[in-house]
């Protein structure tokens, strides 16, 4: 069990981001809440943005309780106006802006068939297009012409998504955007990467139906760790992306994932007849019998 009594155990110095100004969305829970955490504690100034201020000021409280510095804005990422005055705000309040984290999205679990257009666009303007928002605000106030560093969080979607079709589609658009703003900012100095983090043991479970929930505690054996992951571990990774460590890396999507996008997909397909065949080759080889 984790000890709330002591402060941040990063694997990263303590100063590592002194002096730097961060702007977190989501930061009010789950991965953003902890990513909060890890740059305060390394030094930065955070700025936590989401739509709902109580859940921010809780997180603020938390980080100045443990001697960090942390602001909060509220914003909604779908509305280019707010995330105008998010990254405006926090330039007349702090004076800069060197790192973003984009982490605020959601999603809901549901059949492709079944997700109305509402519900779809809802979706991809919270995931996809508000992170172009956060980005091209950022850039363009700030990072155009200071440099910076970005990270965008997006999911384990790399062999579809079931039941997520709108999140899957979503989180593929950023890997993509991630790629290409990483080429049209490199003259900018402004290096863009993005996490995908596989099945993590945070608050976002408690948000899913209880069937679901049920469900979830059967996938550790479906993952080569045999566990969740931790947020403290995607932390990790959106840190060093950050970091001057990774000076020399941009456009890529690192998986925090236990190895989970390379094996089998949880999703269990119902029982069906197999698609019907094509055998156009007049010529084709017998096979062993079972195997054809």
């Amino acid at each position: 069990m984790t000890d709330r009594s002591m402060s941040f155990a990063s694997v990263f110095r303590p100063d590592l981001f002194a002096g730097q100004v961060a702007i977190v969305t989501g930061g009010g829970t789950g991965l953003g809440r902890c990513m909060a955490h890890e740059l305060a504690a390394l030094g930065a100034t955070v700025v936590l943005a989401a739509r709902k201020p109580d859940r921010l000021d809780v997180v603020r409280a938390e980080i100045e309780a443990e001697g960090g510095k942390a602001d909060c804005i509220t914003c909604n990422i779908r509305e280019e106006e707010q995330v105008e005055a998010l990254v405006r705000t926090t330039l007349e309040r702090h004076g800069a802006l060197h790192l973003l984290v984009n982490n605020g999205g959601g999603q809901f679990v549901c059949p492709a068939e079944s997700i109305s257009t509402r519900g779809w666009e809802a979706v991809l303007q919270t995931n996809l297009t508000g992170t172009f928002l956060m980005c091209k605000a950022a850039f363009n106030q700030h990072m155009e012409a200071h440099g910076g560093a970005i990270v965008n969080i997006v999911a384990d979607m790399f062999r579809g998504m079931p039941m997520m079709a709108h999140s899957g589609a979503a989180r593929a658009g950023v890997v993509n955007l991630t790629q290409t703003l990483a080429l049209e900012w490199a003259r900018a100095k402004v290096r863009v990467n993005a996490v995908a983090p596989g099945m993590i043991a945070s608050s976002g479970f408690k948000n899913y139906p209880e069937p679901v929930q049920e469900a979830l505690k059967t996938l550790p054996a479906e993952i080569p760790a045999q566990r969740f992951g931790t947020e403290s571990e995607v932390s990790a990774a959106a840190l060093y992306l950050l970091s001057p460590a990774a000076a020399y890396v941009t456009g890529v999507t690192l998986r925090v994932d236990g190895g989970s996008s390379l094996y089998r997909h949880p999703f269990t397909l119902p029982s069906h007849a197999p698609f019907e065949r094509f055998e156009g080759f007049h010529l084709s080889a017998d096979l062993p019998e079972g195997l054809d």
